[in-house]
């Protein structure tokens, strides 16, 4: 590998995934993952195999099917973690197992409960047992950035030692600056790696104070030549490194980061989008890159300046990151081959059953809309481009009565586990009384922690997107669906949400989690 090319390892399918309220079904995890494909990521780490069966079905599917990329699997010290990333992950093309353990005193005293002589064992046993498996290994040093320096060195020498080709130095809990991570990995540059072409030193940063990019950044100044970041910084807590900042950064200043990736850039606008509407997420109006205000300019003085050059305020082409979607516009006229092409354009492809489906909704949505918007069509695909999803419940017809005399009531029709239930409640306001039914067909406990609305266009006519998010027991999950009745959208979010808790109560996560 060129000493300037840069790999770039996608972590949205596991470290993304474990931002709280984000369950995702293995045919979401192949969706986004496809999506990966198509910006050429250079690696995809799947999943965490051993933490649920859920997880390992999500993790072998990927496997599967994706061709262009390395796909991995995440594994604790242990050696059933390790065989069951194997076996989930051998079918691929190319395959890496990723193990980790805790390294900081922190989390060797409260968390392992482990001397640094019985993190250095498992780390050595681990390392050797995953390489008889797999010829593509990488470890993890947890909490690297609190960790001993000289203990550092040690078990990443240990690692390589025992065949890691990759080393990961992760700031976990986002407590790095710039300054001092170029210093730590200008450290484990020159002790560990030296003049081993073979050894790639990784980064994996978490955005706790806000600095994960400028971290990641300042890692490979100092040598790093992979960098860990998912689709829209998502990820525990504060989230992770954001893989669109981290290319177009490195599009954008070739002046003073002379390093190549792989990545199709005009690819993100479509990723950023997709992993939004399948994690149940929104993308913040002024994130950096995808965000809806990325290209906005409001002020007069910008304005000006954008009317007479665009380089005046703009630092990036919309068409780098894939913004070129038209205004307009499908009609209740428009047929099979016109929405095709349209959706081909927005950059999916679908299947001839997919296109059926997303076809016969986009039929109805234009006898209710007289236009149909790029913005409309990707509220349609959030639920056609999924593919397969969890029906445990579904919502088959709504007559709700409302008005300014209350209580307001709900007539649902609900098929739960294959089985048709007619159910009526009273609420206060339409949207209680929806969901007052629902849990009349479904009990449950959890707590409505969020809900919000938002139009997907302009006008009286633009369909709503609901976005509901529940808690129980500490599991947190988000529902989102869209139509032009709000409350049926809020209706068909709160099914959303409940399949997701459903699929969330068969999920058990292991003890650790890693970076």
């Amino acid at each position: 590998m060129s000493s300037d090319q840069l790999i770039i390892f996608d972590t949205t399918l596991r470290d993304g995934e474990q931002s709280p309220g984000i369950a995702l079904t293995p045919s979401e995890k192949l969706l986004i993952a496809q999506q990966l494909e198509k910006l050429k990521v250079d690696v995809i780490e799947a999943g965490f195999a051993a933490s649920s069966p859920g997880d390992w079905d999500g993790v072998n599917l990927i496997a599967n099917n994706i061709k262009g990329s390395t796909i991995a699997s995440l594994a604790r010290c242990v050696p059933d973690d390790i065989e069951q990333a194997w076996e989930a992950i051998k079918v691929a093309d190319r395959s890496r197992i990723h193990v980790f353990t805790s390294t900081s005193d922190i989390h060797m005293e409260h968390m392992l409960r482990k001397t640094k002589e019985e993190v250095l064992k498992d780390a050595r046993e681990s390392v050797k047992y995953a390489k008889k498996l797999c010829d593509d290994v990488e470890f993890s040093a947890q909490d690297a950035t609190r960790t001993d320096k000289d203990f550092l060195i040690e078990i990443l020498k240990v690692a390589v030692e025992e065949g890691a080709t990759t080393i990961n130095v992760p700031d976990t809990v986002g407590y790095a600056t710039p300054s001092d991570y170029l210093e730590l990995l200008k450290g484990v540059y020159d002790e560990v790696k030296g003049k081993n072409e073979d050894i790639i030193i990784s980064t994996h940063c978490h955005n706790d104070l806000g600095m994960a990019t400028a971290n990641s950044l300042a890692a490979v100044e100092a040598g790093a030549r992979q960098v860990e970041c998912t689709i829209n910084g998502l990820g525990e807590r504060a989230g992770n490194t954001a893989l669109e900042e981290i290319v177009m950064a490195l599009k954008v200043r070739k002046d003073i980061l002379p390093y190549e990736t792989n990545m199709v850039t005009n690819k993100l606008i479509q990723a950023s989008r997709l992993v939004s509407k399948v994690s149940g997420f929104p993308v913040q109006f002024n994130k950096a890159v995808v965000g809806k205000n990325a290209f906005a300019h409001e002020s007069g003085i910008h304005q000006d300046g954008m009317l007479k050059h665009a380089g005046t305020f703009e630092i990036m082409k919309p068409e780098d990151i894939g913004l070129t979607e038209t205004n307009l516009v499908l009609g209740k006229h428009s047929g099979r081959a016109a929405l095709r092409k349209k959706i081909n354009d927005l950059g999916y492809s679908l299947g001839d059953n997919q296109l059926q489906d997303l076809f016969y909704r986009f039929k109805s949505l234009a006898d209710k809309k007289k236009e149909i918007y790029d913005d409309d069509l990707l509220a349609l695909l959030s639920d056609t481009a999924m593919g397969e999803q969890n029906d445990f419940l579904k919502l088959i017809d709504l007559d709700v009565k409302c008005g300014t005399k209350v209580p307001q009531t709900a007539k649902a029709t609900i098929i739960m586990e294959n089985k048709e239930y007619k159910v009526e409640s009273i609420g206060d306001g339409p949207v209680d009384a929806v969901f007052n039914s629902i849990k009349k067909v479904f009990p449950h406990s959890a707590r409505l922690q969020h809900f919000q609305i938002h139009a997907v266009t302009e006008g009286t006519d633009a369909q709503a997107t609901v976005s509901v998010r529940l808690e129980e027991a500490g599991k947190i999950v988000t529902g989102q669906s869209s139509d032009t009745d709000t409350v049926v959208a809020s209706a068909k979010a709160y099914i959303n949400s409940l399949n997701k808790l459903v699929l969330r109560r068969q999920k058990k996560a292991p003890k650790a989690i890693a970076n």
